[in-house]
């Protein structure tokens, strides 16, 4: 039988430009050290460690565990590219339900370097062959970062199909740098106009530089708990995941060619059904989601495969300001990772803190009013998307 899992701790670090932050291992203390002490329990209470990193060498979980003990627990990496912080914290959950451990940690981190993310390894198969083969077949060659041709190829589809303007999808950087002004926690704070972000290079159309994530570095935690657990604990603020999901590639990914399938708006769509039907809940009843916008066209299409509007409806629904306060739903209230950055590691682990945060009422200036569900959407190309429901009653 499923057991109920509770969030009861979260932390991470200031996210910020290459070049500019301390070491992987010190930026997880900070993550790790903030989420213990907000759940008020000690690391010898932890009894799994998911560590989930990008780039970095092997065993470069344990390295950054052992700045918060020396407990002899299992630490085990994870890699699943752009969703690897929700997929540490989509195994910590299992491990939670399950039965197999009371109290688990998982912790993201990213060391990043500077300029577009490319391919490590020239001397085997790519990770992403059959998706570049997919875009080689649907869109002409460019010298464009093969990320923003994928998702501005899936841009271009959507506009192709439903006649978005290009001010659209500038739009949503406005609105990401508008929310980001209010955390402390986001690269960029400073408020852009439409203007600015179309006058912005463009790199590949639709996109422009400014509404492309940047590379971060940074690192998140989250401490998951058990209901027996939490029955020991004095002043806990648990948030509950109500359900989690998390899917990969169909043969609809790749066949017959689409943009928009191959950059996962599929996964999207079937996770979010899945996580809907286990929750007993529909996109009406969701206050506050964390989506992850790589780049404003995935935004775009992420709303539809989320349910949070119909097919085809996305340009009225940012239109509307249904995705900002007073809206439907506030959509990204942390910046997102176009302001906030994207730290892969720890991105998905980021989007938990900031919605623990928020169904607490502990989210400052950016809060959410009566927010009481909450939705997080972290996708990778390779491919993996998780959607995790949050509620606090």
């Amino acid at each position: 039988m499923k057991r109920p899992v509770h969030v009861i701790g979260v932390g991470m670090t200031p996210f910020v430009k290459p070049g500019t932050s301390p070491d992987y291992p010190q930026m997880a203390r900070v993550a790790g050290r903030t989420a213990l002490g907000d759940a008020g329990i000690a690391y010898d209470d932890i009894e799994q460690v998911y560590a989930g990193y990008v780039y970095g060498d092997s065993t470069s979980g344990q390295r950054a565990v052992y700045e918060l003990g020396l407990s002899g627990v299992p630490v085990i990496n994870v890699n699943n590219n752009c969703s690897t912080g929700s997929s540490a914290l989509y195994l910590a959950r299992q491990a939670i339900e399950g039965g197999l451990a009371e109290c688990v940690l998982a912790i993201g981190f990213e060391k990043m370097e500077r300029g577009a993310l490319g391919e490590k390894y020239a001397d085997r198969e790519a990770p992403l062959g059959r998706h570049m083969a997919t875009m080689h077949a649907t869109q002409a060659p460019s010298t464009a970062p093969m990320v923003a041709q994928m998702f501005g190829g899936a841009g271009r589809e959507y506009r192709e199909r439903y006649g978005a303007s290009r001010e659209t999808f500038a739009k949503i950087t406005v609105k990401a740098r508008r929310h980001a002004r209010h955390n402390p926690n986001a690269l960029f704070r400073t408020p852009l106009d439409v203007e600015a972000v179309m006058a912005s290079e463009t790199i590949y159309d639709p996109l422009t530089r400014l509404q492309c994530c940047p590379p971060t570095c940074g690192a998140a935690a989250a401490v998951l708990c058990s209901d027996d657990f939490l029955r020991r604990l004095r002043d806990a603020r648990p948030v509950t995941i109500a359900a989690q999901a998390m899917t990969t590639d169909y043969p609809s990914t790749f066949e017959p060619p689409s943009m928009m399938r191959m950059v996962g708006s599929e996964l999207t769509r079937a996770a979010a059904r899945q996580v809907y039907e286990a929750a007993g809940i529909g996109p009406d009843d969701i206050d506050v989601v964390e989506l992850h916008d790589c780049f404003t066209a995935n935004e775009i299409i992420s709303y539809e495969g989320l349910g949070l509007c119909g097919e085809g409806e996305a340009e009225r629904y940012v239109a509307d300001d249904d995705n900002t306060y007073g809206g439907r739903c506030v959509v990204n209230p942390s910046g997102g990772l176009l302001s906030k950055g994207h730290p892969l590691g720890a991105t998905g682990l980021a989007q938990c803190a900031e919605l623990v945060w928020q169904l607490r009422g502990e989210a400052g200036p950016r809060q959410v009013d009566g927010a009481r569900v909450a939705l997080q959407h972290n996708l990778g190309l390779g491919g993996a998307c998780v959607v995790t429901l949050y509620r606090r009653d």
